[in-house]
């Protein structure tokens, strides 16, 4: 065979080899680059008597017993298992203690956190967090107690809870971050544990590639080097 018949062979599968290694490049860094969806909204918490957990119903739902704790709290999240919570302990005996108890009513107590400015929509500025203790009938539900206390509310068509005391002015559930055309977070469907997320400001949680992306990326590109390197030993 030609030396020139023999160039034009090794060289099909030189190109070959090149464009699988730019197609899996470029698999891996969009692996690395894409992001969850986040959105802004109001997520209802329940008080255990030390802790918060997601509420697993709304609160135009639930339906507390008297001397319950519940909480509310404004940030951009993905789901109940990233969300944060209220910066305040759930304790009934502090926030309802000068509140006495009423024949006919129940009495709970409310945690009304609306977050930080990392989480605040443009132009807005989030206000203080704040506690009340609300005395609603003994079937109230979670809704009205946040009612009496924290009007005015704003709901979307579908009852989810998008402002308290009129923040913020516009939006509900917007999705903020992440792969467009995702749905409105839902009212919440599951309990999580305990979680230690209250900080005032949210932490960096990289965009970028991790360090084990990089490391496929990098043994892609040795694998392809070696080959070729190879092939032209063969000549």
């Amino acid at each position: 065979m030609s030396p020139a018949r023999a160039a034009a062979r090794l060289r099909v599968p030189l190109v070959s080899l090149l464009a699988a290694l730019v197609a899996a490049s470029a698999v891996l860094l969009g692996a690395g680059s894409a992001q969850a969806a986040g959105y802004r909204y109001w997520s209802f918490w329940e008080g255990n008597g030390k802790n918060w957990e997601y509420a697993t119903q709304g609160p135009s739902l639930l339906r507390p017993d008297d001397g319950t704790v519940q909480g509310f709290r404004f940030a951009v999240s993905e789901d109940s298992g990233d969300a944060d919570q209220p910066r305040r302990a759930p304790d009934f005996g502090a926030i309802c203690a000068d509140t006495p108890a009423e024949d006919g009513k129940k009495r709970v107590a409310l945690v009304i956190d609306p977050g930080t400015t990392t989480d605040a929509p443009d132009g807005e500025k989030p206000p203080a967090l704040r506690t009340a203790c609300a005395q609603v009938a003994p079937d109230g539900s979670s809704a009205e107690a946040l009612a009496a206390v924290a009007k005015p509310l704003r709901y979307d068509d579908s009852a989810m809870l998008c402002a308290i005391s009129g923040y913020p002015k516009t939006g509900c559930g917007e999705q903020v971050s992440g792969d467009s055309g995702s749905a409105k977070p839902s009212e919440p469907t599951k309990t999580t544990g305990d979680q230690d997320k209250d900080t005032d400001e949210e932490g960096d949680g990289g965009g970028g590639p991790s360090v084990g992306l990089l490391v496929g990326i990098g043994a892609v590109l040795l694998l392809g080097i070696a080959a070729v390197v190879q092939a032209r030993r063969r000549r």
